[in-house]
């Protein structure tokens, strides 16, 4: 399926560009070993030190990190205020990494971008990985970081405009927020708008998730399987709706962006739970990117750029109707 490099899609024309990149990340990565040989710990210290399939973003200089106290300990914060312009509210960011990888400090120039064009200061939580720290320690910490961030950010941060989002794992965790904050009489309101990238909603695996198979375009199905299987103990049911946020009642939320790739896994995901916030009643657009790979957006395309300034298009235009 990944393979499949035909220059049309049901969501519109390939571009030579995005061909030509999926057809050499496939082969690159198809070269390397198989990273499920390292245990998680290995694959983070390799990815640390730039050792990975994929360079290491910049730190950036103007960056912070503080600590919150959080539900299983301390959970750290990085902060990126915009450098051009006041801060006038946050953004509350969650990484990927198939709740396994990832870190908070491996997104900054992307985290700049987007507090220098919307005005609102990056937040990145660095939340408990898996395996080590298994669901529900990972949405613990989101969680403990929304609200610490709806009650200290208007002060701290110079406004009330708050947005919530990340990409795979994080668009994950950024719906299951919003969902436990629900249950709190008006806090998941006070985030004006929420952007879910190439998001993994439903645990069981959708439709395309599972049909995907072993080319490795950044993700494939045996990676999906893995991450569950560290992210979830022995008992966890995947169908239970903060494991699964697809399966929720998803009425009473906020506007979203939803955004993948054509040639993402993932694409079910996207489709089916953009589908259903819709029809809870919740504001929502929607952006397939023609032969877009899983978190295309991180990588020199002209896709990428596109989904980018879309996203801080939305934010702005959201979070000025909050």
């Amino acid at each position: 399926m990944a393979a499949d490099q035909s220059c049309t899609t049901p969501f519109g024309e390939v571009s030579e560009q995005t061909r030509a990149f999926n057809r050499d990340l496939l082969r690159r990565l198809s070269l390397l070993p198989d990273q499920w040989s390292y245990p998680p710990s290995v694959i983070r210290e390799r990815r640390a030190e730039g050792l990975g399939p994929f360079p290491r973003p910049p730190r950036s200089p103007h960056a912070r990190d503080i600590a919150i106290p959080g539900p299983h300990g301390e959970v750290r914060l990085r902060i990126l205020e915009p450098r051009t312009r006041p801060s006038t509210g946050a953004y509350l960011h969650l990484h990927g990494g198939g709740w396994t990888l990832g870190a908070a400090d491996e997104q900054d120039p992307r985290l700049a971008e987007i507090a220098e064009a919307t005005g609102l200061t990056a937040v990145s939580c660095d939340y408990r990985l898996a395996p080590e720290h298994p669901y529900p320690q990972g949405p613990d910490d989101c969680e403990a970081a929304a609200a610490w961030l709806l009650r200290e950010g208007e002060k701290l941060f110079g406004g009330n405009r708050f947005a919530i989002g990340g990409e795979s794992a994080g668009a994950h965790l950024a719906a299951t927020v919003l969902l436990r904050l629900r249950g709190h009489a008006g806090l998941p309101s006070r985030f004006g708008a929420a952007v879910f990238a190439c998001g993994c909603f439903d645990l069981r695996l959708t439709p395309s998730a599972r049909a995907w198979g072993d080319d490795k375009l950044v993700l494939n199905t045996r990676d999906l399987k893995m991450f569950v299987r560290h992210y979830l103990a022995q008992g966890d049911d995947p169908a239970d709706p903060d494991i699964s946020p697809l399966l929720a009642d998803l009425s009473g939320l906020i506007p979203a962006h939803f955004v993948v790739g054509s040639a993402d896994p993932l694409l079910d995901d996207t489709l089916f739970m953009q589908a259903r916030w819709t029809a809870a009643g919740n504001p929502a657009e929607l952006a397939v990117h023609p032969g877009g790979c899983h978190v295309f957006q991180h990588f020199d395309l002209e896709i990428a750029r596109a989904s980018n300034r879309a996203v801080e298009d939305f934010l702005v235009r959201s979070l000025a109707l909050a």
